[in-house]
């Protein structure tokens, strides 16, 4: 049997970080995690090749090659899903299809041959099992979670790691949460299921001996989920690795903002290699955080927490959000100065969303105000659905908040405030990797030279090489990350999108 794994393509967007990967040579972000957690799976005597489209393009050739294409998406991949899709019926290769996108819209595929959903440690292991005795169905689905000590190592070995800025590990799923505009709960639920200690350091070794060397992302939705064990057992053994290995990665990943209340789990976290969290603080209005069910951020010095996780030695990277029924209309000023003040450098902003599978999605269509599905990204203006504040103002304080915090005057002075309260431990670590010279060249030239920030970027450069020296090259990588920011705002910034019947301008595409 000849499987073809695809993973379609990501739009421009926030998150792509597509415009700072030329800086160092990479063509993507991460691997198709889940993809290449699928093919190790699969029987080991079946051929697989892997296309991520994010990487390169799909050609006829790997299709003809096929027996079956097995693809994997999240929503905002959604165009390109339909894609890849039109062209394997054209082809006539059949399709296997799975992932977050297909377990939550898999109505809108029914062109699909089998369908896949959930956890695929449940689901898989039927599927093959019929298909190997040629009576395979439609659709597999199975409401259990699944035990993550079945989980296999992603089988790398389909990939070129040196097309990656970052390779990726999953510890656990689920999130003890269950704030009313995330689904987290819906594909994994409340209750935190996570890998065996031993199975951890292997994935680790696994991407060691393959001879990786820098930044791991753990795509968890919530790392923290399960403090107890962490500390007891997880990152006690990470610390060992890590210095036994002589520190060759570093770590970041999601959490949720009562880290802060936790410094026995920051120094841990910090002492085994993390040195990046990305949190979930949406607002600092403290009625739209009870209107959205975001308990954890409640009755708590939100700027407080972030300072705190800063002097801990972890760079917090932040979510924010407006659009809630209960923001006043003064939102976007606060959102602002919360940003400014808090150092966040990077300050993902988006209007709020009505993604199928959450409670606000179920919530907005009982009360009539749903006009349509999410298109699943993050920072897109695309209103689906009817929001208590007049939308005009809703979009254009959105937009006054992109326009204000990724000036470059603005930007950069977050960057310094940043590099102010940030305490690392592994600096000293440091692997130069392939492409970290030339980006700094580029950086010069880019930035310093042609860019219309260079005033900013040589206070920057100066800055940091008199007053944080070792911090010098996370200087430049923030530097190089708001060209990113800035590259996708103009490109997006005079393209009209349609709000639901409204025509607007949209920032991001």
């Amino acid at each position: 049997m000849k499987i073809l794994l695809v993973y379609p393509n990501y739009p421009d967007t926030f998150w792509s970080f597509r415009h700072a990967l030329k800086f160092i040579g990479r063509k993507a972000s991460f691997p198709p995690l889940g993809l290449l957690t699928v093919a190790a799976m699969l029987p080991g005597e079946w051929e697989k090749r892997l296309v991520d489209m994010n990487v390169r393009p799909l050609v006829d050739a790997d299709l003809e090659w096929a027996d079956y294409v097995f693809i994997s998406a999240m929503t905002i991949q959604g165009t390109s899903a339909h894609e890849v899709i039109g062209r394997c019926r054209y082809q006539r290769v059949k399709i296997v299809a799975g992932g977050p996108l297909f377990t939550a819209c898999h109505d809108d595929f029914p062109e699909v041959d089998h369908l896949v959903l959930g956890e695929a440690e449940l689901t898989l292991p039927p599927f093959l099992a019929d298909l190997r005795a040629g009576r395979a169905q439609h659709l597999y689905a199975d409401d259990r979670w699944a035990d993550l000590t079945s989980t296999p190592i992603p089988l790398w070995d389909l990939i070129e790691v040196g097309n990656y800025a970052a390779m990726n590990i999953q510890y656990c799923r689920g999130c003890p949460f269950d704030c009313e505009f995330c689904d987290i709960t819906a594909l994994f639920g409340r209750r935190p299921r996570s890998k065996a200690r031993e199975q951890l350091i292997a994935e680790l070794d696994s991407l060691y001996f393959r001879g990786w060397r820098g930044a791991v992302f753990f795509v968890d939705d919530n790392f923290i989920g399960d403090k107890g064990k962490l500390k007891k057992d997880i990152l006690p053994a990470m610390i060992d690795w890590m210095n036994r290995k002589e520190y060759p990665f570093y770590f970041y990943t999601e959490a949720s903002i009562d880290l802060a209340d936790d410094p026995r789990l920051m120094e841990l976290m910090v002492r085994a290699g993390f040195e990046e969290v990305f949190i979930g603080i949406e607002t600092p209005f403290e009625e739209s955080n009870a209107e959205s069910g975001k308990v954890q951020n409640k009755n708590r010095d939100l700027l407080g927490s972030v300072k705190c996780i800063q002097r801990a030695g972890l760079q917090v990277h932040g979510g924010f959000i407006v659009g809630f029924d209960s923001d006043p209309p003064t939102i976007f000023d606060k959102q602002i100065l919360f940003i400014q003040e808090s150092g966040i450098v990077t300050a993902m902003v988006g209007l709020l969303s009505a993604i199928r599978g959450t409670k606000l999605h179920q919530r907005m269509s009982q009360e009539g105000r749903l006009l349509g599905e999410g298109t699943g990204s993050n920072t897109v203006i695309d209103l689906n659905f009817v929001p208590r504040m007049n939308a005009d103002t809703l979009i254009g304080g959105y937009q006054a908040i992109l326009d204000t915090i990724y000036a470059p005057k603005n930007y950069y002075q977050r960057v310094i405030r940043l590099l102010r309260e940030y305490r690392p431990l592994h600096l000293g670590k440091f692997h130069l990797q392939r492409g970290y010279v030339g980006a700094l060249f580029k950086s010069i030239l880019f930035l310093g030279i042609i860019g219309r920030e260079r005033h900013h970027f040589w206070k920057l450069f100066f800055w940091s090489l008199i007053r944080k020296p070792r911090l010098f090259p996370l200087a430049i990588t923030y530097a190089i990350y708001g060209f990113h920011f800035r590259k996708v705002a103009e490109k997006g910034g005079c393209s009209p999108v349609k709000v639901r019947g409204m025509k607007k301008t949209a920032l991001f595409e």
